[in-house]
């Protein structure tokens, strides 16, 4: 069953080839496939393409299709080519020829179209959300923590005082960056791209204002080549912002893989959200942050895939772009699993509060001691070489008293004005 169909076979190699995992994919994508037929059949109605009971014995039978989706009884099976073609034939058999009359003034290329760029505005908005939930566990826990510091190191050597607190809302602050991301990928795919056909419109009287209100888009994708032309770019802003959320977390997990580990000893986890070893029985892994390490750096190589995919096509649809789908469909899964694992490990993070007892880490103060001897009236560049030959000499006293009260620092967190700016992304 294709909706190409002219009475003749394909090849079953080639049918193999040309459908691909479209099927499974399809499985992800049909609740949005039948949102958009939903305001198509109503549009067609509306223009008088069709009669209202036909529009209405439409809509009725994709509301039918639609709680099959929804209770996971929906299959696309061998015998049909992808959701479209299934979706229709569930219409054509339970309506005769009413059921045809679906794909008037319409193209498979705009359907999964619409259908995608439906599904990634759903995606984003709940990628959003999920950010919003692990970025206010950071800022409560970097309240909680905020007087227990830290080493800071840079170079992975030893380098200046930080503080679970700043440490925590460091990767929240960071994740409202992200969402500017996420936030402008919502923005490419809320155009509703509906009507463009194949990609040079249609002769049909359609109302495509209609439908872009009748499926919450934000506005129309006027010029219907260009419409055609966002497959692959929604993917692609998509990725990006995925990308930038998986940046964050990557180097968090890495973090705490890190400050683990017992040449740190900085934080620890209950047994139960570690692994252990089959032959050494004193250990306890960090395989889920390692894991998330892992994903979100395959996700950040999802821009990239897309970029090879579509960088040099010409105008107009070209069978390239059924690849997409198999790229960014599971990007978007493993995103939705790293962040709710990350959140879910983070809210049983122990903290260690004793970390700068430790001798060797009295150079952390150097800087801070340094600076004492500035606001003595020495200048800079005498202080630190007075600084650097007490070291050398093994005289140096750290000033353990230290006191950060600029914007930022670890004196001042600034927790309250760095929530404002996440609260007015939401807005």
């Amino acid at each position: 069953m294709k909706l190409w169909d002219k009475g003749f076979s394909t090849d079953k190699k080639i049918d193999h080839f040309t459908v691909g995992n479209d099927r499974e994919l399809d499985l992800v994508l049909a609740k949005y496939d039948v949102i958009a037929s939903k305001a198509h059949a109503k549009m067609l109605g509306k223009v008088g393409l069709l009669t209202e009971d036909e529009a209405k014995e439409l809509t009725k039978g994709l509301d039918e299709i639609a709680k099959d989706i929804e209770k996971g009884k929906f299959t696309i099976e061998n015998d049909f080519e992808d959701m479209h073609s299934k979706i229709e034939f569930m219409l054509t058999e339970k309506l005769g020829d009413t059921g045809k009359k679906i794909h008037s003034a319409r193209s498979r290329n705009d359907q999964v179209l619409v259908a995608m760029q439906l599904y990634l505005k759903d995606e984003l908005t709940e990628i959003k959300n999920q950010v919003k939930e692990l970025f206010d566990l950071l800022m409560k826990l970097a309240e909680k923590h905020k007087s227990v510091l830290l080493p800071g190191y840079t170079h992975l050597q030893i380098a200046m005082p930080s503080s679970f607190g700043l440490w925590f809302s460091a990767y929240a602050e960071s994740l409202i960056d992200d969402l500017y991301f996420v936030q402008a990928a919502h923005k490419v795919a809320d155009q509703n791209p509906l009507g463009s056909a194949a990609g040079y419109g249609s002769s049909f009287p359609i109302d495509r204002s209609f439908t872009t209100q009748e499926m919450g888009f934000d506005t129309l994708k006027f010029n219907v080549v260009a419409a055609q032309m966002g497959r692959g770019k929604a993917e692609k802003a998509t990725a990006f912002g995925i990308s930038s959320v998986a940046a964050t977390l990557s180097k968090m997990a890495m973090d705490i893989c890190l400050y683990m580990s017992q040449n740190f000893d900085f934080i620890s986890f209950p047994n139960e959200l570690t692994t252990g070893s089959s032959i050494m029985p004193h250990k306890k892994n960090p395989d889920v942050f390692e894991l998330i390490r892992a994903k979100c750096n395959k996700i950040q190589a999802v821009p990239n895939q897309l970029i090879l995919i579509t960088n040099n096509l010409p105008s107009g649809y070209h069978r390239d772009l059924q690849l997409v789908k198999e790229v960014i469909v599971p990007a978007l899964q493993d995103m939705h699993a790293c962040i709710e694992m990350l959140t879910f490990s983070l809210k049983e993070i122990r903290v260690n509060k004793t970390i700068l007892e430790d001798p060797k880490y009295d150079y952390l103060f150097s800087v801070d001691t340094l600076n004492e001897l500035v606001k003595s009236g020495m200048p800079f560049r005498d202080a630190y070489k007075t600084m650097g030959k007490a070291i050398e000499n093994g005289n140096f006293k750290p000033k353990r008293d230290i006191e950060h009260s600029h914007e930022g620092s670890l004196g001042n967190l600034c927790l309250e004005e760095i929530k404002k700016k996440m609260d007015a992304v939401f807005d």
